[in-house]
């Protein structure tokens, strides 16, 4: 209470406002179902650094060896999800991000008062990133989106939308000169086949999935997380890698997967268009890797061309990814409005799946739970006796126990565990 002195009357200061998070009536179905399905291609993409045992490929992401019906998901890996899912994660996580700006500011937050709640929250998320990385899994991408969230926070969140429009289109002109560059030079010296390095270190090894000893696996993780944290986030800013979270921030701004009704041109060019450039942008390599095509080791190689053109369309696909999903949820809310959301088999995997949405940060960290102590050699060694097909299997049936543990916690009104802390340590 203050002291008017003035008039002798007391009132009452009023407190800058502040809320905690979301509430359920304000969630909207394609964010969470997107996330939830991200889930899935995000443990799908990872599961070719658990095969420890295996011989790796020019690129060194996926395996070579196996029969016809590995190469099948190595081919499938490689056009559908390698180097597709990070754009994914990214928009959402921008979405995120720009959601959570807009919901505090509305309930009264001052502008700054609600980016330092989104900083803190980059902070908390790269101490959960590294940690996460140093204890089960290298390949962490939490603590990246931290780091980047801090920078693209104070920079962007505050901007108006032409000038967002702006700087989408600045990132997307370093995109593409950052990729072509090398390209172009050695098109230009005629050296194109001598563009990469198809003699480096496949990418599994810096997981430690083959260490025999915890520890020593995990100062290999916590090097990889480290690189991946500190280097690898601040080097896509320069990449202009930040464009697909300002995307995100645009469309949260327009509410395109809140609303998705109101977009359906956007999102039917950026369904069609997107996975169409991303799929057959990634062709290439998929044919080089099962044999088809007849390209030179270094050109497959994680820094040769057909891995940069894989790159870079990977925007696309990450992107019409999203507009599926949007598009589903669109054409599921009028038919649940149709069927008065009768509890069918559909409605409740919907809902199930977009649970996990819900808490995909517990669902994330859940997978390494599972797949660490049960796959790396430091722990039961499975890993050692599975294919690109049966782990491709393995990693579907650690996502349905995710799903069916969100489900559970759904029906229980309960948030995902990990949530529950961030969300305490970012409100207070």
């Amino acid at each position: 209470m203050t002291v008017d002195t003035e008039h002798g009357a007391h009132r009452a200061s009023a407190p800058a406002p502040r809320r905690a998070g979301v509430r359920p009536a304000e969630r909207a179905l394609a964010p969470d179902l997107a996330r939830g399905i991200m889930l899935l291609l995000i443990v799908l993409s990872n599961t070719a650094f658990h095969l420890w045992r295996s011989e790796y490929g020019p690129s060194g992401w996926q395996p070579v060896t196996g029969g016809w019906l590995d190469h099948t998901v190595q081919f499938t890996m490689i056009t559908v999800l390698d180097l597709r899912v990070y754009p994914l994660f990214a928009f959402l996580f921008g979405y995120g991000m720009m959601q959570l700006f807009l919901r505090q500011t509305a309930a009264g937050t001052s502008e700054r008062g609600a980016v330092r709640i989104l900083r803190r929250r980059g902070l908390l998320l790269i101490v959960i990133g590294l940690a996460h990385a140093t204890l089960l899994m290298a390949g962490d991408i939490v603590g990246y989106y931290g780091l980047l969230s801090l920078a693209l926070g104070w920079l962007f969140l505050r901007r108006s939308e032409r000038a967002l429009k702006w700087w989408i289109a600045i990132g997307a002109a370093q995109v593409v000169l950052v990729s072509a560059q090398p390209v172009v030079s050695a098109l230009l010296q005629g050296e194109l086949g001598s563009l990469g390095d198809a003699g480096a270190d496949p990418g599994a090894e810096a997981y430690g999935a083959g260490e025999g000893s915890w520890f020593a696996a995990a100062g290999t993780r916590l090097a990889t997380g480290l690189f991946v944290t500190f280097t690898a986030a601040p080097f896509s800013l320069i990449g202009g890698g930040y464009v697909i979270f300002l995307l995100g921030f645009w469309a949260a701004r327009r509410r395109v997967l809140e609303e998705p009704g109101r977009h359906l041109p956007l999102l039917r060019r950026t369904a069609v268009i997107g996975i169409a450039v991303g799929w057959l942008g990634a062709l290439p390599a998929a044919l080089a890797h099962v044999g088809a095509l007849d390209v030179p080791d270094d050109v497959q190689s994680e820094s040769g061309a057909l891995t940069v053109l894989r790159e870079v369309t990977g925007y696309g696909a990450g992107l019409g990814y999203v507009a599926v999903v949007a598009l589903f949820a669109h054409g599921w809310g009028g038919r649940a409005a149709r069927k008065n959301a009768q509890a069918t088999v559909a409605v409740s995997a919907v809902t199930a799946i977009s649970a996990l949405g819900k808490r995909s940060l517990s669902g994330y960290l859940a997978h390494s739970l599972l797949f660490a102590p049960l796959l790396a050699a430091w722990g039961l060694g499975i890993g050692a006796h599975l294919t690109s097909a049966t782990m491709a299997l393995f990693a579907g049936g650690v996502w349905l126990a995710t799903v069916a543990g969100a489900y559970a916690l759904e029906r229980r009104g309960r948030r995902g565990p990990v949530e529950v802390v961030l969300r305490w340590l970012m409100y207070r």
